[in-house]
């Protein structure tokens, strides 16, 4: 989203009443908005710390009825239908619905489904990208299919719009699955847990007294919550990159992120690891799977003194790091 697009719908007026916002970043200007009077639902733990912190009303969830309401397109089609289902549910009849996203996000296919639904006008184009206003009509006006819910993916798991591979086992945490030892440490943490499907495979081996999921998407923990109810789970919604703990565990598991929304940037796995390294004892063990281009071995070796790599493919490759807080990093400081 940018503020020249938001300018240009409000004319650089707050508009009148109770506003929401669905899906604004932590980088997004939200300045032609009255923060006394605006309310932001935003589930992504980075972007709903840094809207925080500058003030905003922000939550994972956001209850109550509103006069007006902003959705910010995602990439995911099925979670852009029900950001703005979930919006309209909060509107009465008449009440706008401002939709805002870039071309590359779909915008242009979203405007040409509203149109066939709802009054749609005060179109505006800037920045490679669209914001449009919805009038609200009365009665059931959407798709029943657009609005969020946890549907099954595979017998016993859940997942719901939006969060990482909402349709299927991810081929790499499937391998990384396969390559954990049949016995594993008793204090575990897997960074970036998702909708819990690793987590759930851990834990069908003996060993594990406690494991802790760790995951930035407030959606994706709700389903790891419905698809693990072992009480050996403790569940945060946090940002893996700087998590903590008070006592160190004996094993970390990932298959962490590498975009940015559409941008690649391999330095997000690389502070996963650098955080695994500070959760761990000397004697514990990380198991994390990549992709196989991903350049990690150099940040291993940094926070690791040993890294070897178990198994893997032409796309994947499965690593167990030993050593924690011994590597170049700590040779450097001396």
């Amino acid at each position: 989203m940018t503020t020249t697009r938001l300018d240009l719908a409000l004319s650089g007026n707050a508009p009148e009443g109770e506003f929401l916002v669905i899906g604004a970043k932590g980088s997004d200007d939200l300045s032609p908005l009255d923060p006394a009077r605006t309310r932001v639902q935003q589930g992504h733990f980075p972007d709903h710390r840094a809207l925080a912190a500058r003030g905003y009303q922000v939550a994972p969830v956001v209850e109550g009825r509103f006069d007006a309401a902003l959705v910010i397109l995602p990439r995911a089609k099925a979670e852009a239908h029900a950001r703005i289902a979930d919006a309209a549910a909060r509107l009465s009849p008449d009440a706008p619905l401002w939709i805002d996203g870039q071309k590359t996000d779909g915008v242009d296919s979203v405007l040409k489904e509203l149109r066939r639904l709802a009054p749609v006008d005060e179109v505006y184009s800037k920045a490679h990208g669209k914001i449009f206003r919805v009038t609200i009509p009365s009665g059931d006006w959407l798709p029943p299919g657009w609005a969020s819910a946890a549907h099954e993916v595979v017998p016993g798991f859940v997942t719901r719009p939006g969060v990482f591979s909402a349709d299927g086992i991810d081929p790499g945490s499937a391998m990384l699955a396969a390559a954990l030892p049949d016995r594993l440490p008793t204090r575990i943490v897997d960074l970036g847990a998702g909708w819990g499907w690793l987590s759930a495979q851990a834990l069908a081996r003996p060993g594990i007294e406690v494991i802790h999921l760790v995951e930035a998407d407030h959606a994706a923990l709700e389903s790891a919550k419905d698809n693990i109810t072992d009480p050996r789970a403790v569940f945060h919604w946090a940002d893996a990159r700087d998590f903590t703990l008070p006592d160190p565990v004996n094993g970390v598991i990932m298959n962490p992120p590498f975009h940015d929304g559409r941008v690649a940037d391999p330095r997000i796995g690389g502070d996963f690891i650098a955080a695994a390294a500070r959760l761990l004892t000397g004697a514990g063990r990380l198991w994390m799977v990549a992709n196989r281009h991903l350049p990690y071995e150099t940040v291993l070796a940094q926070h690791f003194s040993q890294v070897t790599e178990l198994r893997g493919d032409n796309r994947f490759k499965v690593i167990e790091a030993t050593g924690a807080g011994r590597g170049a990093a700590r040779k450097g400081r001396r």
